[in-house]
């Protein structure tokens, strides 16, 4: 599996584009949310990738962040749903707003993507509703406050979802204990007294 890519952009032809690693010219298809933060052509890009192998082609798919290509794993998951119209929804939302619109079962916003039908939205909430509280979980999406704090809510809703807990309960424990300037083990610590109580 190739996951990353770092080299000099060479090419720029949307979806499509090129990255020379040593030499090597990989052909990347990239969602628009990447292209809108690329470099100018001759300039280092990274990219976090996925491959994906078929009985006619090697295709391999680029994102500018984890948490797009995270999307991009769960998308191809949902029934229906292909690589080519993970990246069409990559490019109609951003990613925070793609899992606000899973939790609020946004059937609507879904529908107005390019081939994403009614029938087609609701599964893809269906079957991502349970993943939705997971990625708030993994800190991939907004948080609350500042940066530090932040960082130790997601970090501890990360630890919670590791050992188990529901994506539900994960939201609703860290939000019962999280307070300004708490650590990370401490919100933890909390968290685990308050779901034995």
């Amino acid at each position: 599996m190739i996951g990353r890519l770092y080299g000099k952009l060479v090419l720029k032809a949307p979806p499509s584009l090129m990255v020379d690693v040593g030499g090597v010219g990989y052909e990347v298809e990239a969602p628009m949310s990447t292209f809108y933060k690329l470099p100018a052509l001759g300039e280092a890009v990274t990219l976090h990738t996925h491959l994906v192998v078929r009985e006619d082609a090697h295709l391999l798919f680029g994102f500018g962040s984890l948490t797009e290509r995270k999307l991009f794993r769960d998308l191809i998951r949902v029934s229906a749903i292909g690589p080519k119209l993970a990246l069409a929804i990559l490019s109609g939302m951003q990613v925070d707003e793609f899992w606000n619109s899973v939790r609020a079962g946004d059937v609507a916003r879904f529908s107005k993507l390019p081939g994403i039908g009614k029938k087609t939205a609701e599964r893809l909430i269906m079957e991502l509703r349970d993943k939705a509280g997971a990625t708030q979980a993994e800190g991939l999406s907004a948080g609350y406050g500042g940066a530090a704090p932040v960082g130790a809510l997601q970090e501890a809703r990360a630890a919670l979802a590791s050992l188990g807990y529901k994506p539900a309960e994960v939201e609703r424990l860290s939000q019962a204990v999280f307070e300004e300037g708490l650590d990370t083990e401490t919100l933890i610590q909390r968290a685990l007294k308050r779901a034995i109580r």
